[in-house]
């Protein structure tokens, strides 16, 4: 389909949506939201860029392919797990690490909570964008 008004609109509603996934992603891993619905939005907007630019295009502004994105996001995922363990603490127990700080001031919080989200948050897109793809392109 190749519509003027959707290719257009499609340059400026992708870099916005794109930019509210990750705000999603990272307000959510202490409050609602996170990694799933920040990575929905995500392929949403990658949806729509395929959708009024064609999948080649889609992929190519991906820059890598979908299954790589699943793949290193289930190591982030396994990762923020392990972390716990390393402490003798059960599997997925959240360890925080402060950046930054002085003069009484803690810094700012790191944790395996975010590590995890942001796992999610790949696995969703990876996934999600993989069969977006291969349905599209069996059309």
């Amino acid at each position: 389909m190749t519509s003027l008004i959707l290719s257009t609109a499609t340059r400026l509603i992708t870099g916005l949506m794109l930019v509210f996934s990750v705000f999603l992603l990272l307000r959510g891993h202490n409050e609602p939201g996170g990694g799933f619905i920040g990575g929905l939005v995500a392929v949403i907007a990658f949806a729509l860029y395929g959708k009024s630019r064609g999948t080649a295009e889609a992929r190519r502004a991906l820059y890598v392919h979908p299954n790589v994105l699943s793949l290193i996001g289930l190591g982030c995922a396994v990762a923020a797990g392990v972390v716990g363990m390393l402490f003798g603490e059960p599997f997925l127990t959240g360890k925080w690490l402060f950046v930054g700080g002085g003069d009484g001031d803690k810094g700012w919080p790191l944790s395996t909570i975010l590590l995890f989200d942001i796992g999610v948050y790949l696995v969703v897109v990876g996934a999600v964008l993989s069969v977006i793809f291969a349905m599209e392109e069996e059309i």
